[in-house]
């Protein structure tokens, strides 16, 4: 059965559509109806858990892959960048992610600024997360033109428990830029050196990476300062 995603920016042409303002109006008072509905049943849906189907190869971890798009220059804060955060959906077998995998967008074809995150289930894909905030991320840098392939190799890497890190690993994020593309890949702990060289180094092999290639690990104690040093910075101007 086809899975329902929920943001159409990150579908394939046949499932996706622009949603113009009027659209929205038009459809408005069906969603106000529908709310009640959805509430009623919010919570007994988060409690049904997602297990692998008859016959399907399971997971060591059930993920979830969410979508982001923002404005570029528009400074967001903590709790918009959270708002901005769509779930499309929860896997926990080998053919389940096909099903999600095979009718996404590749990130090679998304526009703007644009991001798609995989994260164990219940892991947020923010540095505030109470399985991220005492970690950090390796990250690397592409050229235009690579991210739809090191992306596929990096997630079929940590979904197929290559990394070898026991339950380190939190998730992997591809951010879709103009100039540029980045892949990084998340773990619990900064502090662990042992980890990150482990994690670094198997990132090289799946990736196929150079040996040049520059590869940055960074805190998300550090990403936090940087983000309010530079929001404060905007602030100050009056922007």
């Amino acid at each position: 059965m086809r899975p329902k995603l929920r943001s159409p920016d990150c579908l394939k042409d046949d499932d996706s559509g622009d949603h113009d303002q009027n659209e929205e109006n038009s459809t408005q008072k069906d969603g106000e109806k529908e709310k009640s509905e959805r509430d009623k049943s919010q919570s007994s849906n988060k409690r049904k858990a997602v297990v692998p189907g008859p016959a399907e190869h399971p997971l060591q971890y059930n993920y979830t892959f969410w979508y982001s798009r923002r404005t570029p220059g528009r400074p967001t804060s903590s709790q918009s960048y959270e708002q901005n955060i769509k779930q499309i959906g929860t896997f926990a077998s080998v053919e389940q992610f096909w099903r999600f995998y095979s009718h996404m967008v590749r990130p090679g074809d998304l526009t703007g600024h644009s991001d798609f995150h995989l994260f164990k289930e219940g892991i947020k894909p923010m540095w505030e997360d109470d399985a991220n905030k005492n970690g950090g991320k390796w990250i690397i840098r592409l050229r235009k033109g690579l991210a739809s392939r090191c992306w596929e190799n990096l997630i079929l890497a940590m979904l197929g428990e290559q990394f070898m890190v026991g339950e380190e690993i939190c998730g992997a994020v591809v951010s879709v830029r103009f100039q540029e593309d980045i892949i990084s890949i998340w773990n619990k702990t900064a502090s662990d050196q042992a980890t990150t060289a482990r994690i670094r180094d198997t990132l090289r092999r799946v990736l196929n990476l150079p040996p040049n290639t520059i590869m940055e690990y960074k805190t998300h104690t550090d990403s936090i300062k940087a983000w309010e040093e530079f929001h404060g910075l905007v602030n100050s101007s009056g922007r």
